[in-house]
């Protein structure tokens, strides 16, 4: 038998030479083959041991079959207690378990996939959705518009219940709309700055890229404005040639794809050709260049 591993206690004697029952019981639990020798022995109580088998089976390397048995007080027999399939200090084991929403990083998500977002998400924040209007006895009120508006034309039209709505221009419905904001949540400043942060990190003015750029984008052509808050910092390159193409830059960021880096310089043309009109060439009429004295000379 192996030496015992005790904690506080003496090993009950019975349950500590109850081996063979707990082989039988780790074979019974284990598929055939895989429970291996006896490695060890552990104190759990008074009368109560768990014996450790090594186990045999591929991929759980270094796990261990832990069998406890026990023996009721002045009791003469040993009965089992539990069998299961622990690891053991060398074992092989998985990596702790992280929630998806930690693990999940950009560019994970596919075609098909949702990705939920949590109700109290500090990115996000109320937006208008109408639920917070005037009160109905509001003069701003939608009720209190379609009342005014029939009796404006209770005069000049037919019965007040034909009259149409109200309509919903100029309302604060109608601007929260074109300012973007009616939705369920909009954009909280803590995300404003968090998607700033990640941008400014991605295509700011510390990459590499700005750095050895001629010129930031704030005075590139190419760079297309956005609205809100983040305009003041931040743009849209739309130089297909530049790595940033599509994305969101920051003001301080530049490439060599800037507008005004190099222009390209026109082909020189060469210069026109001078003829010297007062100079005299002599050109010899005979084949002798020198003259001869034979020669006739002029008349």
């Amino acid at each position: 038998m192996s030496a015992a591993t005790t904690r506080s206690r003496t090993p009950d004697r019975l349950c500590a030479e109850a081996v063979d029952l707990a082989r039988t019981a780790a074979e019974e639990a284990a598929a055939p083959g895989v429970v291996g020798e006896h490695v060890d022995m552990v104190v759990e109580g008074d009368r109560v041991v768990t014996h450790l088998f090594e186990c045999k089976e591929f991929g759980y390397r270094g796990w261990r079959w832990a069998v406890t048995v026990a023996r009721a007080s002045r009791a003469k027999y040993v009965t089992l207690d539990e069998t299961v399939l622990l690891p053991g200090p060398d074992s092989l084991l998985a990596p702790e378990w992280v929630p998806w929403s930690e693990r999940l990083r950009p560019g994970d998500m596919g075609p098909g996939d949702l990705l939920p977002t949590e109700a109290d998400d500090l990115r996000l924040e109320p937006g208008y959705t109408g639920e917070d209007g005037p009160p109905p006895n509001s003069p701003l009120s939608a009720e209190m518009a379609e009342l005014v508006e029939a009796e404006d034309a209770e005069v000049t039209a037919g019965p007040v219940g034909e009259l149409p709505v109200a309509p919903a221009r100029g309302s604060i419905a109608a601007v929260a709309e074109e300012l973007g904001m009616r939705r369920a949540r909009v954009l909280s400043r803590y995300g404003l700055h968090v998607a700033a942060d990640r941008w400014e990190e991605s295509y700011g003015a510390k990459t590499p890229m700005a750095q050895a750029a001629p010129a930031t984008c704030v005075s590139c052509g190419f760079l297309q404005p956005v609205g809100g808050s983040l305009g003041q910092a931040f743009g849209v390159c739309a130089n297909e040639f530049s790595p940033a193409d599509g994305r969101v830059v920051s003001l301080s960021y530049g490439c060599g794809g800037h507008s005004e880096a190099a222009v390209m310089p026109a082909a020189p043309r060469p210069a026109p050709p001078v003829v010297d009109e007062m100079r005299v060439d002599a050109m010899p009429l005979g084949p002798d260049a020198g003259g001869d004295a034979s020669a006739p000379g002029p008349a």
